[in-house]
């Protein structure tokens, strides 16, 4: 019977100022957090769309187990997308969760899976 179970980090994503002005609508200190896949943003907390939408794709990437020398393990500041902010992005693994395939989809496990 194959394993249907994995895991995937939780992650904290929070602001960090530079020695660039900030010029986008995410100020230093704010955060959001990614467990499995759901964001959570702290009550009353707005967060911009473009720099969203410029981190959501390396978000789950990020979730995944990696190999040490990867640049995805040791990269921890993503640039926001406005060439003229000078906002930075930090992604902190968190924690881990588990999870089960069935929970997550309704296509069957290959039965040769391992």
């Amino acid at each position: 019977m194959p394993n249907t179970t994995f895991t995937l980090y939780d992650l904290r994503v929070e602001v960090i100022a530079t020695d660039r002005p900030m010029v986008c609508n995410h100020p230093a200190g704010t955060w959001f957090e990614l467990h499995g896949e759901n964001l959570r943003f702290p009550d009353g907390q707005s967060f911009p769309l473009y720099p969203l939408a410029a981190l959501l794709p390396i978000l789950p990437a990020k979730q995944r187990m990696t190999d040490p020398a990867d640049w995805m393990t040791t990269d921890t500041d993503i640039a926001c997308p406005d060439p003229y902010c000078g906002g930075r992005f930090r992604i902190t693994r968190t924690g881990v969760r588990s999870f089960r395939h069935s929970d997550v989809t309704v296509v069957p496990m290959p039965p040769d899976a391992p």
